[in-house]
């Protein structure tokens, strides 16, 4: 019997692969010439900080940009190498197939080069998926993971499943697996960028990674909420709604009308944060002005989002930004 990843397509995530889909072909609308190399080259270093990041890595994106341009870095030497390895990765992985294991063992051995013993093999002994100093995952013996990744390897190269869901299958089935001693997280990311890349070159330039750091601490529970219910479901939709709000932040678009009350409510937004914490940071105390100047506006303009969108009212509610209102500092 072939391989089936345990995979639930749920309502959710046909309506992100639509929503994605769609974002994609309005930025393929504006692809009249080659992006700017310099816009890429900010989104590659945004991808391998952000991948990096997840891992520990402390280093900004100013001295990956150095180190990416040549020069010589004052910073912790195992940091500074792997900045160089995941940088001289993503230079290739144009060149690699995602089905291939030839491939996806060339691709950690450059990325650990120098970092573990075992760079391109599969680990010898028994390793587990951290979230801070948490094991929430004990992954499969060492003796099957040649097994395992073989058929998942297979699946990959038979399946029929849309890219955008085959690639977050792969990443989560391929963290549960945990093949390699080191560089599982930054691998899974990397070869799901691979995959979407194959369906559309696009995704080699977006900084999903970026994405995934921000959302670090949700990315750690998708995992821990697909294992424990045996279905991939819950990780695949949050994955594709961090592709939605990177393509979207991606997307060339007409700036919206930005109120000064609005804009200082984005400039006031850290991270997540309640209504009442954004009313202290504005130093607001009238809870109806602060709603109807400031917050319903952000919401309306797709600025800021809910983290709780099925219940508005929920005790525990908080806003972020979006891709939007990210893009719309950044521009300002």
């Amino acid at each position: 019997m072939k391989y089936q990843p345990p995979c639930t397509i749920t309502t959710e995530i046909l309506n992100l692969v639509a929503a994605i889909s769609e974002a994609t072909g309005r930025v393929d609308a504006f692809a009249d010439r080659e992006r700017p190399l310099r816009l890429r080259r900010i989104n590659r270093v945004l991808t391998v900080r952000g991948s990096l990041a997840i891992e520990g890595n402390t280093l900004g994106e100013a001295m990956i940009t150095a180190i990416l341009e040549g020069k010589r870095v004052a910073g912790p030497s195992r940091e500074v190498r792997e900045v160089k390895n995941a940088l001289a990765v993503y230079d290739r992985v144009h060149t690699w197939r995602p089905e291939s294991e030839k491939d996806l063992l060339e691709a950690h051995r450059i990325m650990m080069d120098g970092l573990v013993d075992e760079a391109g093999m599969y680990r010898r002994g028994g390793v587990g998926v951290m979230a801070g100093p948490r094991v929430i995952h004990m992954a499969p013996p060492a003796g099957r993971v040649a097994r395992l990744m073989g058929d998942l390897l297979g699946w990959l190269t038979v399946t029929d499943v849309h890219p955008l869901i085959a690639g977050s299958v792969f990443h989560y089935e391929f963290e549960f697996i945990h093949p390699f001693a080191d560089g599982n997280g930054r691998m899974g990311r990397l070869w799901q960028s691979l995959i979407l890349s194959r369906w559309n070159p696009l995704f080699l330039d977006i900084p999903v990674e970026s994405l995934v750091f921000e959302h670090q601490a949700e990315y750690y529970r998708a995992i821990e909420e697909s294992t424990l219910r045996t279905d991939s479901a819950p990780f695949i939709a949050f994955m594709l709604r961090m592709v939605l709000d990177a393509i979207t932040a991606f997307t060339p678009q007409v700036a919206p009308h930005v109120t000064p009350q609005v804009a200082e409510l984005l400039a006031a937004l850290d991270g997540e944060m309640s209504r009442e914490e954004l009313q202290v940071a504005l130093k607001l105390s009238d809870r109806k002005s602060f709603r109807e100047r400031y917050l319903k506006p952000a919401l309306a303009g797709g600025l800021i989002e809910m983290t709780v969108p099925d219940r508005p009212r929920s005790r525990l509610q908080k806003y972020r930004l979006t891709g939007g209102g990210r893009r719309w500092m950044e521009q300002r």
